[in-house]
């Protein structure tokens, strides 16, 4: 006995700016929950102190830019989730048919 295969299914494509969103929008939340945890535990000026000692940091920009880092880190882990849950229609493309 043969197996059928299944018909071959390609998923629509989605817009840009959906797929943006989708990464975007959770790695933005999950950055401003990390941002609170982080700093509810460090004071950006005590973090200066040690990794910048000759720059003048504020706060403020210490927060500022806690916050990107974490939302680069947490973009970039949206990104790599969003690349491995593309469908394999997109990939692995059914060989044309041979005629004889």
């Amino acid at each position: 006995m043969s197996q059928a295969t299944p018909p071959f299914e390609d998923h629509p494509p989605r817009p840009m700016v959906q797929r943006l969103g989708a990464i975007a929008w959770p790695s933005f939340f999950a950055a401003g929950v990390a941002t609170m945890v982080f700093f509810a535990f460090v004071d950006p000026l005590a973090l200066a102190e040690i990794t910048f000692p000759n720059l003048a940091i504020s706060r403020e920009l210490g927060y500022t830019v806690g916050f990107f880092m974490f939302w680069l880190a947490t973009a970039s882990s949206s990104l790599f989730t969003w690349i491995l849950l593309r469908p394999r229609s997109r990939f692995n493309r059914p060989l044309p048919k041979e005629r004889n």
